[in-house]
């Protein structure tokens, strides 16, 4: 494998007044890896955005596993991943703090992930599967799961099931939406995400419903789960997103062309030989999938697969948004929210969707001003 450094050349336009426009030439710097005959170029600051993130979420996770009531030293965590540790050190690493850090940084990926893609095909950065009904659909599949099965809100029980009703749950919701949006051969991301809010609507008050007809005791273990919490998360759930992330994060990064020109209006992505309808049902279906593992795993955890995007887009400077980029700021994100959750209040523990959705909220709304103001509602 080698590296080396080029630079390109691009024009874009400037405006020099309001009657004449300039060609500017930008220089930009690009980083090319090969390994044998397969070669990428990437942009030199889209490379050192990815490598800052990957030490932000591993320094995050050495803090989450490091910090908390009982504070261990980065050594001593270190040896108990090892398994040179002490005996109360492993026990708290093990047991409690390193799963729950793991899973945190997982289901952010998937969020994030999900939710550039969301963006992305219906070109709406409020089409977040938080706000359309994905979420919400994965949540009532679970919630089935969990008051049918037995499962407890940790995930103890049959936590196999947990996984299959969310996902059933996602896929039926993403399927509805998509029906009642696709109109004269087209969907529009204003009809996708005005669709969605209504099904987000509607599925919230079914979860509401069976947990109403539910026993007390499934009900309120339930309820604490639809408030998005990674507490007492174990190695089992770290397996099962691990390996779903490992199925469904290469078949999102091969599609990453169509995902590209989806970005651009129908003619242009039609003109440059993509089959529109294909692509975008491909990509749906596997940001559904990503949602409903993160949901799954962790809950229906509010406004980081929204803001994870928008934020990579940003550290990036790219026109469109970037895969990679939004699903490391999305782990980044959920890991630091989560152990603000754990100290903020300690030693109470506060799940980690209520804060991302106090968090959240400002951040929506400052969305809604610009997106208005810019004329992209639609």
């Amino acid at each position: 494998m080698s590296t080396t450094s080029t630079t390109s050349t691009t024009s874009t336009p400037s405006t020099k007044s309001t009657t004449s426009t300039k060609n500017r030439r930008t220089t930009v710097r690009r980083l090319r890896i090969e390994a044998g005959p397969v070669g990428v170029a990437v942009p030199l600051r889209v490379a050192l955005v990815v490598a800052a993130l990957a030490l932000a979420g591993f320094a995050g996770l050495i803090a989450s596993v490091s910090m908390g009531t009982f504070s261990i030293p980065v050594g001593e965590v270190l040896g108990a991943v090892l398994g040179t540790g002490s005996g109360a050190a492993d026990l708290i690493v093990h047991q409690l703090r390193l799963p729950r850090a793991l899973t945190a940084l997982l289901v952010g990926a998937a969020f994030g992930l999900a939710g550039a893609v969301f963006q992305a095909v219906t070109r709406n950065p409020l089409a977040s599967p938080d706000l359309i009904g994905i979420a919400a659909g994965a949540g009532a599949g679970a919630v089935g799961a969990i008051l049918i099965g037995g499962v407890t809100a940790a995930g103890a029980g049959t936590f196999a099931a947990v996984p299959f009703g969310a996902l059933a749950g996602s896929l039926l919701t993403a399927v509805a939406i998509y029906l009642l949006a696709y109109r004269d051969g087209t969907i529009t991301g204003y009809r996708f995400v005005l669709v969605g809010l209504a099904a987000n609507g509607a599925l919230i008050a079914l979860s509401r419903w069976m947990l109403a007809r539910a026993d007390i005791d499934q009900a309120s273990r339930a309820m604490v789960w639809l408030t998005g919490s990674l507490n007492g998360r174990g190695y089992e759930h770290v397996q099962w997103a691990g390996l779903a992330l490992a199925v469904l994060v290469p078949l999102t990064l091969a599609l990453a062309r169509p995902y590209q020109l989806l970005q651009y209006d129908d003619d242009t992505a039609r003109s440059l030989g993509i089959p529109l309808r294909h692509a975008r049902i491909a990509l749906l279906v596997l940001a559904t999938c990503l949602t409903a593992l993160a949901t799954s795993a962790a809950g229906p955890i509010a406004f980081v697969a929204l803001g994870a995007p928008q934020i990579a887009r940003r550290l990036t400077g790219t026109a469109g948004i970037p895969l990679v980029t939004s699903a490391l700021t999305g782990a980044v994100l959920l890991i630091l929210a989560d152990l603000a959750a754990r100290l903020v209040l300690a030693p109470t523990e506060l799940p980690v969707g209520v804060l991302t959705g106090a968090v959240g909220a400002p951040y929506l709304l400052l969305l809604l001003a610009r997106t208005n103001r810019a004329g992209k509602g639609g």
